[in-house]
């Protein structure tokens, strides 16, 4: 560790993370309950996240009515708290602690995409608890992960060691090369492309009915990597306290040929998973942010 990250203006920064470290040790029922007070709470003082929200329910479920979509959101803010404390729990869990905490639906999927050495794209979206289905996927796939650089130099340096203890290869999102590498080297790496990164390197793709932008990056790493696509999804169920992963492939020829096709797969795939649980998903973010020319913000 640099030394530099010592530096009093860090001291916030270490404070939070001693704070997710306790958080990380607390029973799984404590971390549960927890978590979903503090949900509350942001549905109730995260004014800018609650319109963000509000406004994603608005446009992706029309059908449903105001109180409905009122209380998918207040349930979305629970499920995002959930999430918090479980990133907290990914960064420092023993992996094979987390063993019985779930169940594994299309292994055979997977298996049979690595069965001839070629990698795999494992195609993801952004669930509220995506850090700890890290780890359980890991468990039945070694496997390597993207992931975006934190602008914060403690937070990079605790999530990047965290995820090096667990993964083979922690992998930057702009490394294409590296990227396309370990693809090449039959490797399984998650990627989730399903958040808004402006229009350079995007198509606009239906997303729940909306035109999104949605990154090319999926279909040229498969292409360029020699690789085959598997989706997983993922969810928490609190009845039973358990988790649930899927991996299962698009039934429509994948990767197309064509980018908009594509993302529009993509998209579709993730649509599918969410509508099985709407309240895991991270509706918290911008993902109509950018809008086709001439189209005012919808936020």
């Amino acid at each position: 560790m640099s030394k530099s990250l010592l530096h009093p203006r860090h001291w916030a920064s270490w404070l939070a993370v001693l704070i997710l470290r306790i958080i990380a040790l607390l029973p799984f029922k404590v971390k549960m309950l927890a978590g979903g007070a503090f949900g509350r709470f942001g549905y109730r003082f995260f004014k800018r996240r609650r319109h963000i929200t509000a406004t994603n329910i608005a446009l992706c479920f029309p059908q449903k009515s105001a109180a409905e979509q009122t209380q998918l959101v207040k349930d979305i803010f629970v499920s995002n708290g959930i999430g918090f404390f479980e990133i907290a729990w990914a960064w420092w869990a023993n992996p094979e602690s987390l063993r019985k905490r779930f169940t594994v639906h299309g292994l055979d999927v997977l298996k049979k995409a690595t069965e001839n050495g070629q990698g795999v794209l494992l195609i993801g979206g952004h669930y509220t608890h995506l850090d700890l289905a890290g780890l359980m996927v890991n468990l039945v796939a070694d496997m390597d992960v993207i992931y975006r650089k934190n602008n914060d130099a403690v937070f990079e340096h605790v999530i990047t060691e965290g995820r090096k203890r667990v993964f083979k290869n922690v992998l930057e999102r702009s490394d294409m090369r590296e990227i396309i590498r370990k693809l090449r080297d039959g490797r399984v790496v998650w990627f989730s492309p399903d958040q808004d990164h402006g229009i350079k390197n995007s198509v606009f793709a239906p997303f729940f009915d909306i035109p999104a932008a949605t990154v090319t990056s999926a279909s040229k790493l498969m292409k360029l990597g020699k690789a085959k696509p598997v989706f997983v999804a993922h969810k928490r169920d609190l009845d039973t306290n358990h988790y649930h992963i899927t991996f299962a492939v698009p039934e429509a020829e994948f990767p197309s040929g064509d980018d908009v096709t594509d993302a529009s797969i993509i998209n579709q795939m993730i649509e599918h998973a969410i509508r099985q649980q709407p309240d895991q998903y991270m509706w918290v973010h911008r993902r109509f942010k950018t809008r086709p020319p001439g189209e005012p913000s919808v936020y």
